[in-house]
């Protein structure tokens, strides 16, 4: 039986979202199922003339919903978005738009912030410190630095709570899956420990205690 999604990614921050997203919904509602598609970027395969008919950015992951007229769907939180809204019905990873209006613009709020911050910023910091041809100190400094700093607004935002958005300590949902897997990488990036935000340290370990989360991001 063909499965409702076909997912075009590879095992980066940003395809591990989607992963981690797909395993939680897996388990939270029968039926949901899907079809992982490598596609290696060291290769550009995503820059091929078929890939970018699906994305004109060239980027993973790209999600095809089968089950909506092989509906394309392309950014990361675009897709953690999409997924939620026709795929969790119970909102069990996020918030209904009207009656939980204000817990649902914390969740967006979130997930923008990590969306233009932290993964442009830290994908920059493993830029500069594994790929660039040749060590730019200062180019190092400024992405690792600004990382941290990023780091720093996640570990306030967690004071006194377990997830990023929701009323009380929080609800896990799709604001905490859009940053995790970035977080997770933190060592590859420059940053040797969480140490120094104990509340995005406890955090990770929350969300890696979930089984299926866990299963999205390894």
């Amino acid at each position: 039986m063909t499965k409702p999604f076909l997912l075009y990614s590879w095992p980066t921050p940003n395809g591990k979202k989607v992963t981690a997203f797909l395993e939680e919904l897996k388990g939270a509602y029968p039926g949901v199922d899907y079809d992982d598609e490598r596609i290696d970027i060291s290769k550009n395969i995503q820059k091929e003339d078929w890939f970018i008919k699906l994305n004109p950015n060239g980027r993973i992951p790209v999600l095809v919903d089968r089950s909506r007229n092989n509906f394309v769907v392309f950014e990361t939180a675009a897709i953690l978005l999409y997924l939620q809204q026709h795929y969790d019905k119970d909102n069990k990873f996020g918030f209904h738009r009207d009656n939980e209006a204000d817990d649902y613009s914390v969740m967006l709020q979130w997930i923008f912030f990590a969306h233009g911050g932290v993964g442009p910023m830290q994908g920059q910091a493993n830029h500069f410190n594994k790929f660039a041809p040749e060590k730019i100190p200062y180019a190092i400094k400024r992405y690792v630095d600004e990382t941290k700093r990023l780091y720093g607004v996640l570990n306030i935002r967690l004071t006194d709570r377990d997830w990023l958005a929701g009323p009380g300590r929080g609800k896990y949902s799709i604001a905490d899956i859009n940053v995790l897997p970035w977080i997770r990488i933190h060592a590859f990036s420059g940053i040797e420990t969480l140490d120094e935000w104990p509340n995005v340290k406890a955090w990770v370990a929350r969300a890696e205690a979930r089984p299926s989360f866990l299963a999205g991001v390894q």
